[in-house]
């Protein structure tokens, strides 16, 4: 998912337990905001207490999070804040992927920034710009997660990113409520998907809902498809593979697996009116759900918050998600998703502690009770989640059978990732020829 995306609406629970935390935190007499601290020797700052000798400061923050979302993120350090007295300046922008890259070059980087992309990370270390991890948030990181997220930002045996928030991309949402009412069961495997997309189509339902617009990140959620698609068709090696470049993007599993991706999003009897998929944006295509417009809808675990206030996100509710059905068997059920690294570029000892903070499970709870996010963290609270379907991603990738692999355009080289692969699945979608669209992505690839 690119950090460009628009912000998603937030539903009801969301907004009110951001209200709760910042009323009953424990901290709610601290005067002021910005690291103005009454009384820092208070109990509710006891979590704070080995960052209180850093004599304040400041630290400048930018991401791509705006709006209740960003909200929901500052109010989960704001007690960090208020009992260390640092002050959190904190930037959300639509166009982090492009403008992260001009801060830095102008000799303006951040302190911190949050990147969703492990690929334009790896630019920043090559550069020499973004800092190896301050030794306690290693630590941190090392304790708080798996290899298969570690390994994304360790690079010469150092590690450039401590993980923040976690996605499952591989995952369908659709409507219990509407599948009960039609008889509709979730399917087990992608030819019980298809024949379920037949059955529709024949009872007057749109299969699939659809859309790709996201301004300068269009073509992103196809991304998606293509990865979920090699992924549980070759399994993780060859998905590696792809993803590290050892196989070409035009290889034939790669520009299979885009065409079995196209009996779905290129199908008009499965999407409709195929060209409405380049004008229809990836939050609004989901919302048919609610109302029978559609039977499914293919997308991250994200896009809860865009539902309206009141939805029911749950196995009997208006929405929930299933995991996307398996391919070849010998694969089975690979995990697809993301998240956040933060990383650092100054290592004043403001932002050494915040960067420690940030590596704790204090932090990924208390982010997790303002809703609609969840953590990868080995030892965070599942309890702490309000949405059921956060839980049930979060499972996903809590269980030690789980094979997680993440996204692969966010890992690829930004000039691929961000742009030929958004670019060229936006062709496909308009009617580019598949070996045409993979061998555009195959000769930008950076040598």
């Amino acid at each position: 998912m690119p950090l460009s995306m628009p912000p998603p609406r937030l539903s009801s629970p969301l907004a009110a337990c951001l209200s709760l935390a910042l009323l009953t935190s424990g901290c709610a007499y601290l005067q002021g905001g910005g690291g103005q601290v009454a009384d820092p020797d208070s109990p509710a700052c006891a979590p704070f207490r080995q960052w209180q000798d850093t004599g304040g400061g400041r630290v400048e923050v930018y991401a791509s999070l705006r709006d209740e979302v960003g909200e929901a993120m500052q109010a989960a350090w704001d007690d960090f804040a208020r009992c260390t007295g640092i002050h959190i300046s904190y930037e959300g922008t639509g166009e982090f992927e492009a403008q992260i890259q001009v801060k830095i070059a102008g000799g303006n980087a951040p302190d911190v920034a949050f990147f969703p992309q492990p690929g334009l990370l790896a630019r920043f270390v090559e550069s020499g710009d973004a800092l190896p991890l301050p030794p306690g948030a290693a630590q941190r990181a090392e304790e708080g997660w798996t290899e298969d997220w570690l390994d994304y930002v360790e690079h010469g045996g150092e590690l450039y990113g401590t993980p923040l928030g976690a996605n499952v991309k591989s995952i369908v949402w659709y409507s219990p409520r509407f599948f009960a009412d039609n008889g509709y069961e979730i399917p087990e495997t992608w030819d019980d998907m298809i024949a379920l997309s037949d059955r529709m189509a024949g009872d007057g339902v749109t299969p699939w809902c659809a859309g790709i617009e996201s301004g300068e990140a269009t073509g992103w959620p196809v991304t998606d498809w293509l990865e979920a698609a090699v992924l549980r068709q070759y399994g993780p090696e060859v998905y590696d593979q792809w993803v590290a470049h050892e196989i070409p993007f035009d290889d034939p599993r790669i520009t299979g697996s885009l065409d079995r991706v196209g009996e779905i999003l290129r199908n008009p009897d499965y999407v409709g009116e195929v060209q409405s998929i380049l004008t229809t944006s990836q939050q609004d295509a989901g919302l048919p759900l609610l109302d029978g417009g559609c039977g499914m809808y293919m997308i991250g675990s994200f896009y809860a918050s865009n539902f309206p206030e009141g939805t029911d996100i749950s196995p009997e509710g208006d929405v929930f998600t299933f995991d996307l059905p398996e391919m070849n068997p010998d694969v089975g059920r690979p995990v697809l998703g993301g998240g956040e690294f933060a990383a650092g570029f100054a290592d004043r000892p403001e932002v050494v502690a915040f960067q420690e903070y940030l590596a704790t499970v204090d932090y990924a709870d208390r982010r997790a009770r303002a809703g609609a996010w969840f953590s990868a963290h080995v030892d965070s609270d599942l309890d702490a989640l309000l949405n059921a379907n956060d839980r049930f991603a979060a499972e996903l990738l809590r269980n030690p059978d789980t094979v997680f692999r993440w996204d692969g355009s966010d890992n690829m080289p930004a000039a691929v990732g961000s742009g030929t692969f958004w670019r060229g699945m936006t062709d496909w979608v308009n009617g580019d020829d598949t070996g045409d669209v993979a061998a555009y992505v195959e000769n930008s690839w950076p040598v």
